[in-house]
Order: C-alpha cells, then structure tokens, then sequence
C-alpha cells in the first residue's frame, strides 16, 4: 500500500528539478564569449545537460516511485549541509581558485560523511590536485588560479 504523501515527494522533487533545468537552460542560452574555440560553442554541453534533466524530471512528475519518502532528522540536515557546501563551492570557485575551493569542499563533504579529518584533507588535497592536472593538462580546460593568487604576482 503506497502512502499518498510519498508520492508527492518525488512528484515534487521532479517540478523543482524541472524548474533548475529550465534556469540552467535559460543561463546556458546567455552565454556569450568573445571568440569561437569550438564549433559547437560553449552553450552545447550545459543545454544538453538541461535538456535531459528536463526529460527525467518529467518523467519523476509523471510517474512517482513507490518508496520516496522524506528524509528526516540528522539525514535531511546532511543533505542540506551538502547543498550549502555546494553553492558556497560555486561562490567562491573564481575568488580562491579551483585547487583551494576544491580542497575545502572535498574535505567538508567527506567531514559530512564520517571520514577523519586527516583521511578527508588528504583526500581533498589528491582529488583537487589529481583533478586539476587532470583537466589542465589532459583535457587542456583552464580553470581559475583564484583573485588572491593573481594579486601576489
């Protein structure tokens, strides 16, 4: 038996998706840059991505699960926790930099998920270096050095 409430989580969810997708799309469309690297152009990969979050958003609206159900106490906390690393990770990405924002928000998000503070900072400080190599040299992606960076040289 399938409680009504659970139901209207997912189908929730799924119009709050629905909506980031849309925002995504509309901010993918803005993108301009001044000179053309690619022939596809930088707005490809963020609209397709909004595309398909769209589709299975709809999907989620139209067809809820059976067992979605709300998360409570300490697991809605961590979630939301989750969410404010992330959108502060988004906020200060420019400011300090990919390696140090990196860094942080590895570490906090394996502090979130019951590693040692030592276990955690050495595993953000490989991720945010091996992954920075990873897109400066193998993928050739500049990614920024961070405003206090650029200001000692």
């Amino acid at each position: 038996m399938t409680v009504p409430g659970r139901r209207a989580a997912d189908r929730l969810l799924g119009l709050c998706l629905l909506g980031l997708a849309a925002f995504v799309a509309v901010q993918a469309l803005q993108l301009e840059v001044p000179f053309s690297y690619d022939p596809v152009g930088p707005k490809a990969f963020p609209l397709g991505l909004a595309i398909l979050l769209a589709g299975l958003s709809l999907v989620l609206v139209a067809k809820p699960g059976d067992n979605g159900h709300w998360p409570h106490g300490a697991l809605g906390l961590k979630l939301l926790a989750v969410l404010g690393v992330l959108l502060v990770y988004a906020t200060l990405f420019t400011r300090l930099g990919y390696i140090v924002t990196s860094l942080l928000a590895i570490t906090l998000l394996a502090r979130l998920f019951a590693a040692a503070w030592g276990k955690a900072l050495l595993t953000g400080a490989l991720m945010a270096v091996g992954s920075y190599f990873l897109f400066t040299r193998g993928l050739g992606i500049s990614l920024p050095h961070g405003l206090w960076l650029s200001a000692l040289a």
